[in-house]
């Protein structure tokens, strides 16, 4: 017997996941929320907005309001320390299409790991349980993390660095997130800079039209994190977060600081000097990101997150039809994306807000009761 299990993520603000691509609904239930915290429900329909699809024709074509509906954890306009329930019922999307992926493997699909694994019993629509679509579900449950950790000082910022090969190399400063993200918002691509914004959204239109896809990198960056948060070895914040990440679909590589430029460094140029700053032990630059020895030393967490090209493209490729187990050719149809980077700014800053959250929590840096 196989389950398909793992759905689940956290320890004390524990999340899990539900709900298929064309199924009645998307859907997470999040365990461990302090009570007391007031429901900001338009905050979370708005980040929500900020992955949906259909929001320009850079992204799937597909139609979907993605209206958050509240089942349970929420009286009086806060949160009662009980589980929270929370859906977005999918409308938009035509299942006949994937009628032929039951024989014909997509390339890079899940559609032949799927088969091996569950026997082919799997949700095959739009890639089912696996589809990207399912991370609503986490960046309704960042949404509550983010109310929270706002509340102790502890900011999320992320935006896209680069597309294909057209990549932003400003460093940019974390004093100013609030007027950064208003920056981000008039960017169809996520991007901090008009210029590069302009040939990211070109290089995506040309794709397109080649009927091809194109990945490209996130960076995102946390800010007041205290100091000695997380732990060694198997505990490590590094640890907590990389799986975080790694759960968000088309996810194919991360790094901390200066990541795989280290390689290339010497100690010297590597290791950050510490230094007093307005009376506080930090350091002189941030190379580490943030994070020594699986515990944070209070500077910015930094990560950058490589994102692979869709899978679902409209050219011909080689496959294999598993019923005959002959070798072919496929065309995918469908409404899909040919860059997901934009689309998935929000869900990495909703999966750090998840695991930091968690992390405070066990940790006993926030109470159980919030008082707003």
């Amino acid at each position: 017997m196989v389950i398909m299990g793992d759905n689940t993520l956290g320890t004390r603000f524990k999340i899990s996941s539900f709900g298929e691509s064309h199924g009645k609904v998307i859907g997470v239930l999040i365990d461990g929320t302090p009570a007391g915290l007031n429901f900001d429900l338009d905050f979370i329909q708005h980040e929500l907005d900020k992955r949906k699809p259909g929001q320009s024709h850079l992204t799937t074509a597909r139609k979907e309001s993605d209206k958050v509906e509240v089942l349970s954890g929420i009286f009086n306009h806060k949160t009662t320390g009980a589980p929270i329930c929370l859906i977005i019922k999918n409308q938009s999307y035509d299942s006949t299409k994937y009628e032929k992926f039951k024989e014909l493997l997509r390339p890079s699909h899940v559609d032949y790991v799927s088969i091996k694994k569950y026997g082919g019993f799997a949700d095959y629509r739009g890639s089912g349980r696996f589809s990207g679509r399912i991370t609503a579900g986490f960046v309704m449950a960042g949404a509550i993390a983010k109310l929270i950790l706002t509340k102790f000082n502890i900011f999320i910022f992320a935006y896209t660095e680069s597309i294909g090969k057209i990549t932003d190399p400003t460093e940019y400063s974390e004093d100013n997130f609030e007027q950064l993200a208003k920056v981000r918002e008039k960017s169809l691509v996520k991007s901090l800079n008009a210029k590069f914004s302009t040939e990211m959204v070109n290089e995506i239109k040309s794709i397109k039209n080649l009927k091809d896809s194109i990945g490209g990198s996130i960076v995102c960056v946390v800010k007041n994190v205290p100091p000695g948060i997380g732990g060694p070895i198997f505990n490590s914040l590094e640890s907590k977060i990389s799986r975080a990440i790694f759960s968000i679909p088309a996810i194919k590589g991360i790094e901390f600081g200066a990541g795989f430029k280290a390689v290339n460094m010497r100690g010297s140029e590597h290791n950050d000097p510490w230094i007093i700053k307005n009376g506080e032990v930090a350091t002189l630059k941030n190379d580490a990101g943030g994070i020594i020895g699986g515990i944070s030393t209070g500077m910015p967490i930094i990560l950058r997150i490589a994102i692979k090209p869709t899978a679902s493209i409209g050219m011909p490729q080689k496959t294999v039809n598993i019923k005959t187990m002959k070798e072919t050719e496929i065309e995918i149809e469908g409404d899909h994306d040919p860059c997901i980077v934009p689309r998935a700014v929000v869900v990495v800053e909703s999966m750090l807000a998840i695991v930091l959250l968690d992390q405070l929590l066990i940790e006993g840096k926030i109470p159980s009761v919030l008082e707003n």
